[in-house]
């Protein structure tokens, strides 16, 4: 099987949680134990049919979530064997799952190695007792430490690990704290994202009733500054604008949706882009289940991009890359070169010196990476 395999990417949504946290609008749910085996089987089944229409040769696995280590081994066993199993492609296979630290025992670690994943995401936010009840995550710092013991023990060396900074609350020294306890762990990759108020969610509506205040803009982008500069110093390459690994350790899953590239999705509430067509299945697991028993698509949301739209969502996507928009591939891929089809966005960022231009790529400067929403708007 040869890398011209239409999919070589897949994402897996596994919605359940332990507790929902305040500030997560993915879609994620409770976990009952007797929706657990319908759900598996149903993911089997979008499986198989994916497998039916198109030639896969995978590279890339993203099991996400909710929390995909909820699952009991048994079904996370049944579930990693399914995938494990599919075509390869050319490339070595990335094979990650998403983790919440005290989800992971020997015994998970071990279901999770046995099955080829080779890298975990352990969503850890913080390690600061105060910012884990604001954010209502319900595990103790000391419990991220054990999780990435685990998965190293099991034979897993590539970990990543999520922290928020802006956290209601939170000082530059709390957050420079937080930094510096995750940099014990050496890890490979670390995500370091600034807390968002996302309409609908709880934190949202604490911060519209007053209960929670947002941290200054100032002091979060100076977070978000200090961010940059330490794991810089620690030997951590920036290469998104909210990630950062050691060289040759970038995750080759998320590069693919920021060059808005061929992948598919499986599970509720999953995204593909496949053949020019977005799609998105049905955020309901009750419901994904039954239409997949029935033998119906899940999909409730469908759109054919036009090329214009792919390029300019394709733009929007690459300038979250620190490498910027490669204007050589960008001209070769659309037909156009990026300085002619967002002239007008780019004179008006390059002038306020957000963006940087030069013959090979378009870029955020530095002071454009702490505005990047309202740069890379104009582009879309």
């Amino acid at each position: 099987m040869t890398t011209s395999a239409e999919i070589r990417s897949l994402y897996v949504h596994v919605p359940f949680c332990h507790t929902l946290c305040g500030y997560c609008d993915f879609y994620s749910q409770v976990i009952d134990r007797r929706s657990v085996a319908p759900l598996v089987d149903a993911l089997l089944l979008e499986l198989q049919q994916l497998a039916a229409e198109h030639e896969i040769a995978i590279e890339t696995l993203f099991v996400g979530g909710g929390t995909p280590t909820t699952l009991p081994p048994e079904e996370l066993s049944r579930l990693l064997r399914a995938l494990e199993s599919l075509p390869r492609g050319e490339d070595t296979l990335e094979f990650t799952v998403e983790a919440n630290p005290a989800t992971v025992n020997s015994e998970i670690a071990g279901v999770l190695a046995r099955h080829a994943v080779n890298r975990v995401s352990i969503g850890a936010q913080s390690f600061d007792p105060s910012e884990l009840r604001v954010l209502e995550r319900i595990h103790a710092p000391k419990q991220v430490v054990d999780t990435v013991a685990a998965c190293r023990a099991a034979g897993i060396e590539r970990i990543n690990v999520d922290l928020i900074f802006g956290v209601p609350g939170q000082s530059l020294a709390a957050w420079e704290s937080n930094l510096e306890r995750v940099l014990e762990l050496r890890t490979e990759h670390l995500s370091c994202y600034g807390l968002t108020y996302e309409r609908g969610t709880p934190l949202f509506r604490q911060l519209q009733q007053g209960l929670v205040r947002r941290v200054d803009a100032e002091v979060e982008a100076e977070m978000y500054e200090t961010t940059i500069d330490r794991l810089g110093a620690a030997g951590f390459g920036h290469y998104e604008i909210s990630n950062f690994a050691r060289p040759g350790r970038e995750c080759r899953h998320n590069l693919r949706y920021w060059h808005n590239q061929t992948y598919a999705g499986i599970g509720p509430a999953a995204a593909g882009f496949v053949r020019g067509l977005r799609y998105k299945n049905v955020p309901d697991t009750a419901e994904y289940v039954r239409a997949i028993q029935a033998g119906r698509s899940p999909r409730i949301e469908h759109e054919r991009l036009t090329l214009d739209r792919t390029a300019r969502e394709t733009a929007m996507l690459e300038l979250r890359l620190i490498e910027g928009i490669d204007r050589r591939c960008f001209a070769e891929r659309f037909g156009h070169d990026p300085m002619d089809l967002f002239r007008d966005a780019v004179a008006k960022h390059v002038e306020l010196e957000l963006l940087a231009v030069d013959e090979h790529a378009l870029r955020l400067t530095r002071a454009g990476l702490l505005l990047a929403d309202s740069v890379i708007a104009d582009f879309l």
